[in-house]
């Protein structure tokens, strides 16, 4: 073989190597803007209310492929004052990352709101407390209480939320949550989800506790 004929195919041989990095560079670049497509995020904020009482009720979040998540509360009062007990169930695959719910009573949110406190510890046998804060919004009405870092608790269904509502007036009787919260998927195609819905419960007999 000659000197000319080793070059040239070496040349062809560079040639042919460039054109294939490029086409799997390309085929790589699709598969993951393919990826990114099938997984990315949703919202849903048009949830459907299931009933039991005017204190018990729960919000139901519907895709697709059926429920991805609900919330649910059951309201009590004793000694004038609102006990909630709060569940959050989410789809197989994925996990909790953040909630925030904001309660206010329409009657007395802005002369004299109610009294919000966390009245347990929401986290697993085995993992530290999560992250919560309380805190009164700029612009909407309420206490907002923020959780975060929820860890092993995060895939479960979480039902260690209880709080307590103390109102400030004899004639408050209602009482609404808006709730937010942040799922995310547990493998590669899954997608991330937000949950946004408001219950509006009633508790008449406040005016006779």
């Amino acid at each position: 073989m000659s000197l000319t004929t080793l070059s040239t195919g070496v040349f062809r041989f560079c040639m042919n190597r460039r054109r294939y990095l490029a086409a799997v560079s390309a085929a790589g670049v699709a598969a993951t803007a393919g990826c990114n497509a099938v997984t990315g995020s949703q919202t849903f904020s048009d949830p459907t209310v299931n009933q039991d009482s005017p204190g018990r009720k729960a919000i139901i979040f519907t895709g697709n492929d059926g429920e991805v998540g609900h919330f649910g509360v059951d309201g009590r009062v004793e000694s004038n004052r609102i006990g909630l007990s709060t569940e959050i169930w989410h789809q197989e695959g994925t996990r909790v990352n953040s909630i925030k719910l904001r309660l206010w009573m329409p009657e007395i949110a802005t002369e004299s709101p109610a009294e919000v406190a966390v009245s347990s510890p929401v986290e697993g046998d085995s993992s530290p407390p999560p992250s919560i804060s309380l805190y009164t919004p700029n612009r909407d009405p309420g206490t907002v209480i923020e959780i975060t870092d929820i860890d092993d608790l995060a895939d479960e269904t979480i039902s260690t939320l209880n709080l307590i509502v103390i109102p400030r007036s004899e004639t408050a009787t209602n009482l609404n949550i808006h709730t937010t919260i942040k799922l995310s998927g547990s493998s590669v195609l899954s997608s991330d989800y937000t949950l946004r819905g408001e219950l509006q419960l009633a508790f008449p007999e406040l005016t006779h506790s």
